[in-house]
This record gives C-alpha cells, structure tokens and sequence, in this order.
C-alpha cells in the first residue's frame, strides 16, 4: 500500500517549519476535495502519514502550506499581500509507493523535491 507523508523545514531560521496548517486536498476532474486539516508537529513533520493503506488511492493531491501565518507568527515582517502566503505543491501518486515530499521555506522562496 501507498502512503505520503512530508516535512517541512524553516530555511530562514535554520530550524523544523513547527505548527505550519496544512490542507491536503484530492483532485478528480477540475473538483477539489479537502481531505484533511493538519499541522506539523516540533520536528516539522505530520504525526501521521497524510495518506496511508486504503485512503492511498493513485492520483493528483494538493498539499496547501499556510506559511505566511507560519513566518508572522514567528514575527517575521512580511508585506501585505505576502509574496509567499499558502505554498501550493500539486503531486501525482501512484498507490503502491510511499511518497515523502520535504518542503524548504523562507518568507520570499521555497524548494520541494520527492524524498524518500
């Protein structure tokens, strides 16, 4: 069985992304489903898998990080609008494969890549 997990990390500040939202969506068609409303935990990571087992269905997620009212919360001025509000990755799963999908922040950039 699939499953997909991510961890966030504060490049800014050197440290875990602690206490960042995140809303995990499924797309079928041009229709968005919330699926789930997280947020990291100490080490920048979900306390459990986003998808696993049975919900690991192959197709496209939307992983939506709220890291705008991450950085104001650590007290980081940003300009309003922020340049980067809500990180949007969208990733393709097939539903036999772990899928880790890490996420580098800073308040102006952000790097993602299929970890393992």
């Amino acid at each position: 069985m699939g499953k997909l997990t991510t961890h966030v990390l504060d490049a800014a500040h050197g440290c875990p992304g602690a206490g960042i939202t995140l809303l995990l969506y499924r797309l079928e068609g041009d229709r968005r489903h919330l699926l789930k409303e997280l947020q990291t935990n100490a080490d920048g990571r979900c306390d459990q898998p986003l998808v696993d087992g049975e919900e690991a269905r192959e197709g496209v997620y939307e992983l939506h990080f709220r890291i705008g009212d991450y950085f104001r919360g650590r007290g980081v001025e940003l300009p309003e609008p922020a340049f980067l509000d809500t990180v949007v990755l969208r990733v393709g799963l097939s539903a036999e494969r772990h899928f880790h999908v890490p996420l580098l922040v800073s308040p102006y950039s952000y790097s993602t890549y299929r970890g393992s």
